[in-house]
């Protein structure tokens, strides 16, 4: 298989599913879940609440439909991350009896797996770029087709609340394991210097300090509790959303100076890679696969040739909290355009966050421009939002 075969091969299994897909839906379903490519202003947004992400939701499609949308959900992962991102889609209906069955957010069912979105931007068989994305609660998919090959994947978002539920016998269901357990065991293998520049603060943030931006600059913080959803809220939900921020931070003694260390710079924090000893190199590239390997493995074995060898070493590692487990705990991978965060602090440190982004090619942004510049036009004459039929 040649570097630019795999790609091809998953764009090609992308646009059979979504052509498959949009062929089976009638022009209602159409008008949510085909928009016409760019859209930037809307393909650009994402969420990681339960909020409207945009498109159309599996509850309003027929099984057959279902079935066609998780094909083309499926084609832009990998195994693991397909059978990850089901689980994590099924804690809702774990979540809504730990939360006593409430309802609210002006739906007849407060956690509900049926809303999780899927929208197309684009014509997937015309030949032109296109892109799709899939949304709902803690899940966040998307992926650019340039020519024919898959040319973005990220922002990339998994989480899960619980993060751990009790199973029958004597392990837990905890579908982003992984992704703690690797973590912890590294920050808890360093010591001295080295740990004192791994841990950027003894408190970790409430959530993600990227949380859902398009697009993050020096000295971002994370946003409000408020803000992370399609239409923000004021008045008296706004004020809700205030306490609960409030009560939050107040609960885990996260000041002004914890938040300033763990704002977002370019130049990346903690400790660079290259300082990390043979054993603690492997153990951080494993961390690091349990990111790349979220997408199919033709399009993982790419991102992990950027890293091979000493391609690792200009990534930092930045931890924030305890090391225990149940400690409220944060950390951050972030070197040249790569950046990863993770985050569990909410519900007693059992709700995760986590996600892969890429600061220059998040959306596909710097290989539409380059497109647009060879087939359209000079630098500085990109399309602008496409329209929102």
């Amino acid at each position: 298989m040649t570097a630019d075969s795999g790609p091809e091969r998953v764009a090609g299994r992308m646009a059979t599913a979504a052509g498959d897909l949009l062929a089976a839906l009638d022009d209602q379903q159409l008008a949510h879940a085909r928009w016409p490519f760019p859209a930037d202003s809307e393909r650009r947004r994402w969420f990681y609440t339960p909020t409207d992400h945009g498109g159309l939701p599996l509850g309003a499609m027929r099984p057959g439909q279902q079935r066609l949308a998780l094909k083309l959900v499926a084609s832009g992962l990998s195994q693991a991350g397909y059978v990850t991102i089901s689980t994590i889609i099924g804690l809702e209906n774990a979540l809504d009896e730990l939360e006593g069955w409430t309802t609210g957010w002006d739906r007849e069912r407060g956690r509900d797996p049926g809303l999780y979105y899927l929208r197309v931007f684009g014509d997937p068989t015309g030949g032109g770029p296109w892109s799709w994305r899939f949304g709902g609660h803690h899940v966040s998919v998307h992926h650019l087709v340039v020519d024919g090959r898959v040319r973005a994947s990220t922002p990339l978002f998994f989480g899960a609340d619980p993060a751990s539920s009790p199973l029958l016998g004597p392990q837990p269901l905890r579908p982003l394991a992984g992704a703690e357990d690797l973590a912890r065991e590294l920050v808890r293998s360093l010591d001295g210097e080295d740990r004192a520049r791994a841990v950027i603060s003894p408190i970790a943030p409430v959530d993600l300090v990227g949380a859902n931006r398009s697009r993050l600059t020096a000295g971002d913080l994370p946003l409000s509790l408020a803000e992370i959803w399609r239409e923000p809220f004021d008045g008296a939900m706004g004020d809700v959303m205030d306490r609960m921020q409030r009560r939050s931070e107040m609960e885990a003694r996260l000041t002004a100076e914890h938040l300033a260390a763990l704002s977002f710079t370019d130049a990346p924090k903690g400790l660079p890679v290259a300082a990390l000893t043979a054993d603690q190199r492997r153990l951080f590239r494993e961390l690091l696969d349990v990111y790349l390997h979220r997408v199919p493995d033709e399009l993982a074995e790419i991102e992990a040739r950027k890293y091979a060898g000493d391609g690792v070493d200009r990534l930092c590692f930045a931890w924030a909290g305890g090391s225990e487990p149940g400690d409220a705990h944060y950390y951050r991978i972030q070197g040249g355009p790569l950046l990863i965060e993770y985050d569990n602090t909410q519900r007693g440190a059992n709700h995760v966050h986590s996600v892969w982004r890429d600061l220059r090619s998040d959306f596909g942004d710097d290989v539409l421009r380059l497109h647009h510049a060879r087939h359209h036009g000079p630098p500085g004459t990109e399309p602008g939002d496409g329209g929102l039929a």
